[in-house]
């Protein structure tokens, strides 16, 4: 059961370091637009296609939920941003380790990540009718890590098959 550290690929790598820098500038957009109303992002184009809308609207917080089931003071409540901040560390943690439980802790979170992801892009195009360039980027960091974490499962299944 004990697991080694390995290296954890420079996808992965990439991938993990590219979402980090990518919830780090939204959570710097969110705080910025909070202290300046007026304050413009550097991915806020025109009326619809602007980050800092996106973020600071109710759906920037807690994927819009969390308020409603925990209240607006839960520890939960925070910036979506946060969430990826903490997925991205995981992502890159779970990856240095080898072991079959870290494999499977990679797949569940990446399938959280992808239906939040799907979530939020629906309220993306749906609800807020936006497109932020941050937030496509970041779902399509998402799939990258969805599709590396499934073929990194399936890697020992297919070798012990090959013996």
């Amino acid at each position: 059961m004990g697991s080694t550290w390995r290296n954890p690929g420079w996808v992965r790598l990439g991938l993990c370091v590219a979402g980090l820098v990518l919830s780090f500038y939204a959570l710097h957009v969110k705080v910025a637009r909070a202290r300046d109303p007026d304050y413009r992002a550097l991915c806020d184009v025109g009326t619809a296609i602007s980050c800092s809308r996106v973020f600071s609207s109710r759906w920037g917080r807690g994927f819009g939920l969390v308020e409603h089931v925990l209240g607006a003071d839960s520890i939960l409540n925070q910036s979506n941003s946060v969430f990826g901040c903490i997925f991205y560390s995981l992502q890159l943690l779970l990856g240095s380790l080898r072991g079959r439980w870290a494999s499977v802790l990679l797949v569940l979170s990446s399938l959280v990540s992808l239906a939040g992801s799907i979530y939020l892009a629906w309220i993306l195009f749906f609800v807020l009718y936006d497109f932020c360039v941050v937030c496509i980027t970041t779902y399509a960091v998402n799939v990258g890590l969805m599709w590396l974490s499934f073929r990194e499962f399936r890697e020992p299944q297919a070798k012990a098959k090959q013996h």
